[in-house]
């Protein structure tokens, strides 16, 4: 399956740089002309064994694929639009990655909870696509709020037949990154050498970052600890609010989404180093069914799930406290998907 690719035979004559690959990976951006989509497929289209993207969204890909087409990297890259199905269908078709921004962004006053009504069947609409024409694909859901996105998706690729757990993700990356950045600043190191996992979900308080595991050793006060923690869950929030109603975090989730697809591509090619990050998958390390832990990721997805991490008496606490609220949105998610494939 890993680099088949056939673009669609109206664009050929407009893109005559679409060709078949079989030597690369291909990789689909659902929602590719969004605030998100655009930066994270122009920094897909720098990955080396990238040599195919398709573009999917509602309108405006062609010129998406025109501009990224003076870039000059080896991927080619097809434009796909239309919301009746079919072309999302064949832009997923053979796809070896389905990264998934698509979606309602948040807007002021909005939490990602309340993204669900639309971005639900966003959701399940590629599920769908996925059982149907890339079965082995890995799925790497963006779209809000992931807590119930992942989920509903999961439920409805059981429901036909084609759910793999290792291969199905909701990118947390954003988190750590986040987490790593403002540790950075606080201890005046470089953000890029700091390591500590971000478990739980992808939002609010079930985001859970474990500073006790901090390398180098996180050093604030209580109170200094505590902003921090604050800081990093609602780091989102402060992005809405700063763009007055223009947007939510796109550039930022780009890059994180960029290094979550571009670790899913080194672990499908083989890599002689561990390739580790957090996601938010299947899991039973806790009761919540699904839970952000770090994966060690290899050629048929999830290789191995490291679990929890040693945690201090106030990251357990915090575990415990968060648990009913992501349980819950679990339960929604699961009925959801239920809804969507008629199942009682």
């Amino acid at each position: 399956m890993f680099g088949l690719f056939r673009c669609a035979q109206p664009l050929l004559g407009k893109f005559q740089n679409c060709r078949n690959n079989s030597r690369g990976l291909k990789v689909t951006v659902v929602g590719a002309v969004g605030g998100i989509g655009q930066p994270l497929s122009l920094l897909l289209k720098l990955n080396p064994h990238i040599e195919s993207l398709a573009l999917h969204d509602l309108q405006s890909t062609d010129g998406v694929v025109m501009d990224l087409s003076h870039i000059d990297t080896p991927a080619t890259a097809c434009p796909f639009e239309g919301g009746d199905g079919k072309s999302l269908r064949k832009a997923m078709l053979m796809a070896d990655i389905v990264v998934i921004p698509a979606g309602l962004p948040r807007k002021p006053g909005m939490n990602r909870t309340d993204l669900i009504n639309v971005n639900a069947s966003v959701a399940a609409e590629v599920a769908l696509a996925a059982s149907e024409v890339c079965p082995g694909a890995f799925l790497a859901f963006i779209t809000n709020p992931i807590n119930i996105i992942v989920p509903l998706a999961a439920t409805i690729l059981k429901a036909k037949c084609n759910y793999d757990p290792n291969r199905l993700f909701g990118v947390t990356t954003l988190d750590v990154v986040r987490a790593k950045t403002f540790v950075g600043d606080f201890l005046n190191v470089n953000p890029s050498k700091v390591d500590l996992p971000v478990i739980g979900g992808h939002t609010g308080k079930t985001i859970l970052p474990i500073l006790s595991q901090c390398k180098p050793a996180y050093t604030g006060t209580d109170e200094e600890r505590t902003e921090l923690i604050k800081h990093i869950q609602e780091a989102g929030t402060d992005v809405v609010n700063a763009k007055k109603g223009d947007g939510s975090a796109t550039l930022s989730m780009a890059y994180a989404a960029s290094r979550f697809v571009n670790s899913l591509v080194k672990a499908i090619k083989g890599s002689d180093e561990p390739i580790v990050e957090c996601a938010y998958v299947e899991s039973d390390v806790t009761e919540a069914e699904f839970f952000s832990t770090p994966l060690v990721l290899g050629p048929q997805g999830i290789k191995e799930n490291l679990g929890l991490p040693d945690m201090d008496d106030n990251e357990t606490q915090a575990l415990e406290e968060m648990l009913p609220e992501l349980k819950k949105n679990i339960e929604n998610g699961i009925k959801l998907g239920k809804d969507f494939t008629g199942q009682d």
